[in-house]
């Protein structure tokens, strides 16, 4: 009888534990993981089948997720989640494949430029081995390919061609019979990424027209110009799909306004978080409180307030660090914030902000 009641209580006190968890079904991970990643409730595991090189500074990763993961549409991100000395860090990657390789075979693709300094993207390229289990989120983002066929533009800088393949793949596969062009800017010729693919897709794809630019591979270096677009037929009746460098993304913004193009027909994803030019004489910085941690941090400048955060050894969760994936939103209880992407402050009261693209201005006090 003894036994008994002491077997109820210790099932009452499980059942507690679980139903006390934000994710009841991740409760035995630990456990799950140690027999077999790949049962890992708390996110979408997803196994490395293969690695390779696109150029000097960029691979692409072959994924098979588990097959409860929720698939993508051409466009989109991911959260890729890795663990660093023990610390689980998560940065946010375009999906580079077709959604159809997903629905036929399984697998996906992440194709990663190293970032200088970066400290997942030179792990995944230095350390990351086939056979190894990484952690995915849903699919996310906006950048999609319209619903009803109409002439595309497509213009890429560097590693901001990876949403773009899986938006030509798919549009490939779905026999897109619109005129589609691509203006693709790298440095040098060396630096083109998926070459083979690009080639490959322009040969089977009547559709496409490909057009690879490199801006050094001359004495004189070359950008975006104006016929550039002008050698573009019908121009002005297209939707145009930018990603890439921040510089090459508003050039391209101005030469396409230029010429008649309209808001509604630009569709943009950012590759880096663009700076607070327009408010270098707005007063920045100020004492930054962290309720929960029970930390003040005094700050100058125009550092975010993830960035003062983990310089202040704190480990908020975040993503993309971009303004993408809203993971380090939390809540700010007083004080303003300026948003990066918008250089608009917000309001002095509380409100939901994102820590990767909100910098203080003056005191601010943050649920963190």
């Amino acid at each position: 009888m003894l036994a008994k009641a002491r077997q109820n209580r210790a099932l009452r006190w499980l059942g507690r534990q679980i139903l006390n968890t934000p994710q009841p079904a991740s409760y035995f991970d630990p456990l799950a993981e140690a027999i077999n990643p790949m049962w890992v409730q708390a996110y979408t595991p997803a196994r490395v089948e293969r690695i390779f090189t696109e150029t000097h500074d960029t691979k692409t990763l072959v994924l098979r997720p588990a097959r409860r993961w929720g698939g993508f549409q051409a466009g989109q991100h991911v959260n890729l989640g890795v663990d660093i000395e023990g610390v689980r860090r998560q940065r946010t990657f375009s999906l580079s494949s077709s959604p159809r390789l997903w629905q036929d075979n399984g697998q996906i693709t992440l194709t990663i430029k190293r970032h200088p300094g970066g400290r997942v993207t030179n792990w995944l390229h230095d350390h990351l081995e086939e056979g190894a289990v990484l952690g995915l989120t849903d699919a996310f983002g906006d950048f999609l390919l319209p619903s009803v066929a109409k002439p595309l533009l497509f213009i890429a800088g560097g590693s901001g061609i990876t949403p773009i393949l899986s938006q030509l793949e798919s549009l490939a596969a779905e026999d897109y019979r619109a005129p589609v062009t691509l203006l693709y800017f790298v440095r040098t010729r060396k630096d083109t990424i998926a070459r083979e693919t690009i080639t490959a897709l322009a040969a089977r794809y009547s559709a496409l027209t490909v057009r690879i630019l490199a801006t050094h591979d001359n004495a004189s270096p070359r950008s975006l110009n104006g016929s550039d677009l002008d050698s573009v037929p019908g121009l002005t009746a297209r939707d145009v799909f930018l990603c890439g460098p921040g510089g090459l993304m508003d050039l391209a913004t101005e030469l396409l306004y230029q010429r008649g193009i309209r808001d509604s027909q630009v569709h943009c994803t950012f590759f880096a978080p663009p700076t607070i030019a327009s408010l270098s004489k707005e007063a920045l910085g100020g004492d930054v409180r962290f309720v929960r941690s029970a930390l003040s941090v005094d700050s100058t400048g125009d550092a975010t307030l993830l960035e003062i955060a983990e310089a202040a050894g704190l480990h908020p969760q975040s993503g993309c660090r971009m303004g993408i994936c809203h993971q380090c939103s939390c809540r700010k209880t007083s004080g303003t914030v300026i948003n990066r992407l918008t250089g608009k402050p917000s309001g002095p009261g509380e409100e939901s902000v994102q820590l990767c693209v909100s910098v203080p201005r003056g005191p601010v006090t943050l649920d963190v």
